[in-house]
């Protein structure tokens, strides 16, 4: 599995992809945060999110850097040190578009609802996967493939989640860009550079999904040629 040619092909291909978007993603952030706004990151997250009615969100800091998220179980939007307290562009986007999960969740966004039903399952093939498609190859060259084709499944089940994440994104990524040109938070040139931010973190997930892709193709395609064997 690990040495097979085609297998290193995708996966040096998918971390170079992987790689370069990251970097694009923390060289437009560290670029966008010397862009000043009058509003901080919790600033913009409080008015976006009273502006949609939801004043049962909270707005919280967390540690990390880029380890903004919202939660749908307790309704927090968390956003990183720097983009909660900052006043630039680079916070504004970030912060306005983990609202855009909010305000998915509370208009019940179909993929939000999707991916947040698949999440239990996602854990569950994670934590066995790897293991089970290692005993499945080894196995499927004595013939018995049916520990491979489970395998399969269950990395069918991740690469599900990391395409049902990318409509996820982007949408949120939608959602906070018209909402801070409508409400004046960017304008013009900034608010350019805000959709250049948020473009950048799409692509890490984009990246992601076409790598699980490729990946789950691979598998497929050795499952067949050990049924024709």
């Amino acid at each position: 599995m690990y040495f097979d040619p085609v297998y290193t092909i995708i996966t040096v291909a998918t971390m170079g992809a992987s790689r370069l978007a990251s970097m694009m993603l923390q060289k437009r952030f560290t670029e966008f945060s010397q862009v000043p706004l009058p509003v901080s990151g919790r600033d913009v997250a409080h008015k976006m999110l009273n502006e949609a009615g939801l004043t049962d969100v909270k707005v919280t800091a967390v540690g990390g850097q880029l380890t903004d998220h919202y939660n749908p179980v307790n309704k927090t939007v968390n956003l990183s040190e720097v983009v909660f307290s900052q006043n630039n562009v680079a916070a504004a986007a970030v912060a306005a578009h983990e609202c855009g999960h909010a305000i998915q969740h509370a208009n019940s966004y179909p993929f939000l609802k999707f991916r947040s039903a698949i999440v239990p399952l996602v854990k569950m093939s994670g934590s066995v996967n790897q293991w089970i498609l290692m005993a499945g190859l080894a196995m499927a060259a004595y013939g018995n493939t049916m520990v491979l084709l489970v395998g399969i499944v269950l990395f069918a089940v991740t690469t599900l989640f990391s395409i049902i994440t990318l409509p996820v994104e982007f949408n949120a990524s939608s959602r906070a860009l018209q909402w801070m040109e409508s409400s004046g938070v960017t304008q013009g040139e900034d608010h350019g550079k805000a959709k250049k931010a948020l473009f950048w973190a799409a692509m890490t997930y984009t990246v992601g999904a076409l790598a699980s892709i490729g990946q789950l193709l691979y598998f497929v395609s050795l499952y067949l040629k050990s049924q024709r064997r």
